[in-house]
């Protein structure tokens, strides 16, 4: 598993928010919904995204933008147009007064808009969860990223196209993994620009000495590594290990490790009903008593505390959204 699959591996979406959105002028939505990504392709006409905070950013046909949540944004067919919704937590439509609008603006499955042959038409791709392992690849991404169409050339576009708004049995399994193959493939697509500034740990993949340690790290985080066993199995001696990790990841590697354990065991708090002491062993640490002490240590709450607050804040997973469904 390399660097980029391990971060992406955790935070699968589940249940995500894809939906086709056709619309004609004068349009504008506001997005306060919270999410932590959300990807956006217009497949006839032009939209703008416009952040509270940056450059308002064009999307054509043939193009793809990712937002980076939480910070609301709109999305209109001018940059300066006011808006006459706004999406919630949930993905709960309504109109800036708060009146419902699911039913009123619905076109079809998972299609949504105030004209049923709009001018404009965008497929949008939301992840209503925050897996704790994105937290490192949230960081290295800009609000508004926007990959044009000579940088972006895929192939599953037309895919989604034809798969979101089938109503058959799986589809939303179907279109969960679309999901996450196209957001993979934008930020292989980002990372990779010339010029661009990727993250540490996504350049050290090429590295021959850092980029073994950071898969053996991420492939068996149980093991009890040491910087010697760890530069033992990638074939170069600890101090050179240590000083090139340190330089092109940014921390030491049981830095790393420690995050990378505390980041698994997060997910698993929120998404599994192991108790503290099995999932301490699954992440490499000896018992429920130190999984315990380093999560305080570093979180500033103990693993429980971290399960309650995950299940208790979390949003219904049936919430009438759009005019679509939001399905489990």
């Amino acid at each position: 598993m390399d660097a980029l699959a391990g971060l992406l591996d955790g935070p699968r979406a589940r249940g995500a928010f894809l939906l086709r959105m056709v619309m004609e002028p004068p349009w504008s939505v506001r997005i306060e919904d919270r999410a932590p990504i959300c990807l956006m392709s217009m497949t006839r006409g032009e939209a703008w995204i416009v952040p509270d905070s940056g450059e308002p950013v064009l999307a054509r046909p043939g193009e793809i933008v990712l937002v980076r949540g939480p910070d609301p944004y709109t999305v209109s067919y001018a940059p300066d147009a006011e808006p006459f919704a706004r999406i919630g937590p949930g993905e709960v439509c309504t109109t800036l007064r708060g009146e419902p609008l699911a039913q009123s603006m619905e076109l079809g499955v998972r299609t949504w808009g105030n004209a049923p042959d709009g001018s404009a038409t965008m497929l949008i791709g939301t992840y209503l969860m925050e897996g704790e392992i994105s937290g490192r690849l949230l960081g290295a991404l800009p609000p508004v990223l926007r990959l044009s169409a000579e940088e972006w050339n895929c192939s599953l576009m037309s895919l989604l196209d034809a798969e979101i708004s089938k109503d058959e049995p799986g589809q939303s399994v179907v279109l969960d993994r679309l999901l996450d193959l196209l957001l993979i493939a934008v930020l292989r697509a980002w990372f990779n620009r010339p010029g661009a500034d990727a993250p540490g740990w996504y350049r050290a993949l090429g590295d021959p000495v850092v980029g073994p340690a950071l898969r053996l790290l991420q492939n068996e985080p149980a093991h009890p590594w040491t910087v010697a066993a760890l530069a033992a199995r990638c074939g170069v001696s600890r101090a050179g290990l240590a000083r090139r990790f340190g330089e092109l990841v940014g921390e030491p590697p049981m830095a790393y490790l420690t995050g990378w354990r505390l980041a698994l065991a997060a997910d698993l708090l929120r998404e599994t009903d192991a108790t503290v002491e099995a999932i301490a062993r699954r992440v490499g640490y000896g018992g429920a008593f130190a999984l315990s002490a380093a999560f305080k240590r570093v979180r500033g709450i103990s693993p429980q505390d971290h399960r309650a607050i995950c299940r208790n804040g979390k949003e219904s997973p049936g919430s009438v959204a759009y005019g679509g469904r939001v399905e489990p």
